[in-house]
């Protein structure tokens, strides 16, 4: 495939390690490359069947995770030595390891106990390094570019835990998807789990960005099959997968884009983080606020979303629907961007993301991602300022390994 590959997951239905696996392998990948993958970190026999199934008269691929039966629990120190014990690719380890490492802080700020202690009983140990190997092998096979999450649909009603009833979402899939557009689903969804913490935790590893399906041109379509089969709902995940449009941006890195803006002084400024969080999902690129005056002495704020051309009426309208405006401007700017790409440093053992810019070739900014640190900082129960500090200085070691 030539040009930027992209790739738009949409859970507008839910999300589980099962429906990701089918629907990479109903988009072309390989099922015998995520076997391998697997099987480079399993203890024990695990094996991947697929079928093709219908869901609520859909075709699917349903990729079934077959186990033996097991006397094993593992903790995340366990998992993390497998992983790490491993002849996988550097890539996938590296992604499972940033995976299974949400997942266990996660579960850790649930129940109150050390991440690296977080238990993964039996044969749920093995499903999970099942699902999370294999999912991020195939999307390293893929080699995307960018991820493109949908808002993800977690359902409702109640779920049997291992810890007894537990309310929809359960409340390490909440925890995982803190300030990431979910929602419970369409009208008429049923009263059920959608997305699992396995699912929640890898959506929110592997996206780049969140929303509606980017300005693509798709090769392949997979759709992936969850265990059940609700009537009226069809219970899958889709996968796009393609190349980003020509005109996206030009040769020398020029983007062409909108500015739409808009003056606020009626509405209750404690909603305004929920209205950023609901125009990111919408498409925008970035959004930002300035405090104004306006006529009369007026306090204000003027609102605006950097966006292109063809999210702009998908932002627009959230923007008509999460604030109090009733008009909104729009001007056209030239972004020139540096070409950007993500890496990672550890701290504490922890890994924190890294966002690096290059310029000739040249990293010249590599900064840690904020959310990681904070992430890190709570499991390691340590003042957020430390590790930032701790992350900037294995950032700027990133530059040295780079030549500068």
């Amino acid at each position: 495939m030539s040009g930027r590959v992209v790739l738009w997951v949409d859970a507008s239905s839910g999300a589980s390690g099962d429906m990701l696996l089918g629907a990479l392998v109903g988009a072309g990948v390989p099922v015998e490359s995520l076997r391998q993958a697997v099987d480079a970190v399993s203890p024990e026999p695990v094996s991947l069947r697929v079928e093709t199934v219908t869901r609520a008269g859909f075709a699917a691929t349903r990729c079934h995770v077959e186990v033996g039966d097991s006397v094993h629990g593992r903790t995340w120190r366990d998992i993390r030595s497998l992983l790490l014990a491993s002849a996988l690719d550097e890539a996938v380890r590296d992604l499972a390891l940033r995976v299974f490492e949400r997942l266990a802080v996660a579960e850790g700020a649930v129940h109150g106990s050390e991440p690296l202690d977080v238990h993964f009983h039996e044969v749920g140990a093995l499903d999970a390094i099942a699902d999370v190997v294999g999912v991020c092998a195939g999307f390293v096979h893929l080699g995307a570019d960018q991820v493109v999450v949908s808002p993800v649909a977690v359902g409702s009603g109640s779920v049997r835990g291992a810890h007894g009833t537990l309310p929809v979402p359960p409340p390490a899939v909440a925890q995982l998807l803190r300030g990431v557009p979910s929602y419970a689903g369409a009208e008429g969804a049923p009263a059920m789990e959608l997305c699992t913490p396995t699912g929640a935790a890898l959506l929110t590893t592997l996206a780049t960005g969140w929303g509606a399906q980017p300005a693509m041109v798709t090769a392949d379509v997979g759709v992936g099959a969850g265990g059940r089969d609700p009537e009226g709902h069809a219970n899958v995940l889709r996968l796009l997968v393609g190349s980003a449009l020509d005109t996206e941006s030009t040769p020398d890195g020029v983007d062409d884009l909108l500015v739409l803006e808009t003056n606020v002084d009626d509405l209750d400024p404690r909603l305004w983080p929920e209205v950023i969080t609901a125009v990111l999902a919408a498409g925008a690129l970035d959004v930002w606020l300035t405090p104004i005056l306006m006529k009369k002495g007026r306090p204000a704020h003027t609102f605006r979303a950097l966006v292109r051309p063809e999210s702009a009426g998908e932002v627009r309208r959230a923007i008509f629907r999460e604030t109090s405006t009733i008009g909104i401007r729009s001007s056209r700017v030239e972004r020139h961007a540096l070409p950007r790409e993500t890496s990672s440093v550890e701290v504490g053992g922890l890994a924190i993301a890294v966002k690096l810019a290059r310029l000739d070739g040249s990293v010249v900014n590599a900064q840690p991602e904020y959310d990681d640190v904070v992430r890190v900082a709570a499991a390691l129960d340590r003042p957020v300022v430390d590790v930032l500090a701790e992350a900037y200085a294995a950032a700027r070691g990133l530059h040295a390994e780079d030549g500068r």
